[in-house]
């Protein structure tokens, strides 16, 4: 799953973040779109900017994707099912906000555009015990622990979809170690967690920082 992000008018000041943000321009406000390239068949998908009130819904985030494409949300331990028939939604009102994820099932090969703000300040994320699907609150990519401040504990584990394999990359940490190496999630893309005990994803974040 490809991205491609921009942001309409000024730079960002850490050379550090800018490398991991993918081919990014940034305005003052952090107000952009990212262009997801979605696969045929199924993969992880992720909003990673903030449409803002009633906007951040399935109906609205997905408004160009194929008829027959559906998206699998994981709620209270099971699966939602989600399907675009005949150019309507099953559940139109579904929310994929930032931090979250589902699944997508495509018919074809397509390309999902998010708009919206970067999300800034003081985030923070619950995790759940046991599994949830999860993803960055803001487009950027890099080393889940050491980059985008997951809270990892040992124990805890990381699945990441493969389209052309469909199939997980497993990712188990055990003694400050990753197995399978260190996740790096792309921009737009969710992960399944497995988390020993409840807690809370939390990180300061400012495209001017």
């Amino acid at each position: 799953m490809r991205t491609k992000t921009l942001f309409l008018t000024a730079a960002l000041g850490a050379a550090g973040v800018a490398t991991s943000m993918a081919q990014s321009v940034f305005s003052v406000n952090a107000v952009g779109y990212v262009n997801v390239d979605v696969p045929k068949g199924f993969s992880m998908i992720a909003n990673p900017l903030d449409a803002g009130a009633g906007n951040n819904t399935v109906a609205k985030l997905l408004a160009s994707v194929p008829d027959g494409t559906v998206v699998y949300q994981f709620v209270n331990g099971a699966f939602t099912v989600n399907t675009l028939d005949l150019g309507e939604w099953n559940s139109p009102n579904a929310v994929l906000a930032p931090g979250g994820g589902a699944f997508i099932r495509s018919p074809s090969a397509t390309k999902v555009t998010f708009v919206g703000e970067v999300m800034q300040g003081n985030l923070s994320n619950p995790i759940a015990a046991g599994f949830s699907i999860m993803s960055s609150q803001v487009p950027q990519s890099g080393k889940l622990d050491t980059d985008l401040k997951f809270p990892a504990a040992d124990g805890d584990t990381v699945y990441r979809f493969n389209n052309a394999s469909n199939s997980y990359v497993t990712h188990v940490l055990d003694l400050g170690e990753w197995s399978g190496g260190t996740p790096v999630p792309a921009v737009g893309e969710a992960f399944f967690v497995k988390a020993g005990k409840a807690g809370a994803w939390t990180r300061t974040f400012s495209v001017n920082n």
